[in-house]
């Protein structure tokens, strides 16, 4: 049978619509914009990575997929595993609504098979961040890495070079999420910025925040300098162009393929096209937009980085979320509290103050010693 407006089957409850008439029943403001944030993420992981769309196809194996999903973000550093488990509980009360409003029998979320591969809320005690010392050590190596290719006669190699450079300046003195400027496969919304979103002359950077809502986040000279002379060498033929298109041939393929359709072109017509040209001349001949590097394109790039650099951050790399962490706790630790939760985008310095609270504890218990001597 076709699929009906929410992409459910006929007789089926599109989770879409579910999920609407759970936000009109919500009468706090900020908790519908939280709940409708997170739902709108969860709705989009199920559709892409379990092929659900209808409410009655909802079982306890997907929540339990998703449960394991969000392990993997708090296991990645890409969400604290207090988030995790509250989005989970944004989900299982979801579908607590469902139930109570008899669109199910009975609350997959809730099943012990599924709420046992949350991930542990040991309090973030483990987060990894940049320190100061792996910061300026992997923005030296691909410093280099761009002196080196500019010796080179590929292309593609020097492109690469101007890429990572930019990227792991980006990351090491913005404060962005990786999720934030990176493709996020399990979200329709999150697609990487695009060079329309760069304001190098007034250094920031356009991004959907965490609320899901655009914000600016600030760009450093350091990082403006590196992103505008990545520009120089990409050359992107428009605004519309992601800042870090994807490396994966298959992706640029199926978008030459997608998007020429979209515009009339036959599947014959395409397929002489790609034929006639290697896939980089298509994509700029036809103004075909290609993908973004994904999130997890970008943590499998900064492990391969670090192994180049030979930098072993205990056993561990460099994870693209440990660089807002780093940052953060540089500025905090140096006694700009406010310069902190502005670079980070915090919505309080109460925020702030949580985030870093080792810092808080460590600095108290110096002023303990010094006031009690020995």
């Amino acid at each position: 049978m076709e699929p009906n407006e929410g992409g459910a089957t006929p007789g089926e409850t599109p989770i879409e619509t579910a999920i609407q008439q759970y936000l009109d029943s919500v009468e706090a403001g900020n908790s519908r914009k939280n709940f409708a944030s997170t739902l709108a993420t969860w709705r989009a992981w199920l559709r892409e990575e379990r092929g659900v769309t209808g409410l009655e196809d909802l079982d306890v194996l997907d929540c339990r997929r998703y449960a394991r999903h969000l392990k993997k973000q708090a296991r990645d550093g890409d969400l604290k595993a207090s988030t995790a488990t509250t989005y989970y509980a944004y989900v299982r009360a979801f579908l607590t609504f469902c139930v109570a409003d008899e669109l199910l029998d009975t609350n997959p979320a809730k099943a012990k098979r599924a709420t046992d591969e949350l991930p542990e809320d040991l309090g973030d005690a483990d987060r990894q961040f940049w320190r100061e010392k792996e910061r300026r050590a992997i923005m030296r190596y691909v410093d280099e890495r761009v002196d080196h290719s500019l010796d080179e006669k590929a292309d593609v190699s020097r492109n690469r070079a101007f890429r990572d450079r930019a990227i792991v300046f980006l990351l090491g003195l913005s404060g962005v999420r990786g999720a934030e400027v990176f493709a996020e496969p399990s979200d329709d919304k999150r697609d990487g910025i695009t060079w329309g979103d760069v304001q190098l002359d007034s250094g920031a950077v356009r991004v959907l925040g965490k609320s899901r809502e655009y914000e600016y986040a600030q760009l450093p000279q350091r990082a403006a300098t590196a992103l505008e002379r990545y520009r120089t060498v990409l050359d992107p033929p428009t605004d519309e162009w992601p800042v870090f298109p994807s490396s994966h041939a298959p992706s640029k393929y199926r978008a030459v393929r997608e998007q020429l359709t979209c515009e009339g072109v036959s599947d014959d017509e395409i397929e002489t096209i790609l034929e006639r040209s290697d896939i980089e001349t298509v994509l700029r001949e036809h103004e075909v937009i290609p993908p973004a590097l994904s999130t997890n394109g970008a943590r499998n790039l900064m492990k391969r980085l670090c192994d180049d650099a030979d930098l072993d951050v205990d056993g561990d790399y460099l994870k693209p979320h440990g660089a807002r962490r780093g940052l953060g706790h540089e500025l905090y630790a140096s006694g700009h509290a406010e310069l902190a939760q502005s670079a980070l985008r915090h919505a309080s310095i109460e925020t702030t103050h949580e985030s870093y609270s080792d810092i808080q504890a460590a600095e108290t218990a110096k002023q303990v010693d010094d006031l009690l001597g020995e």
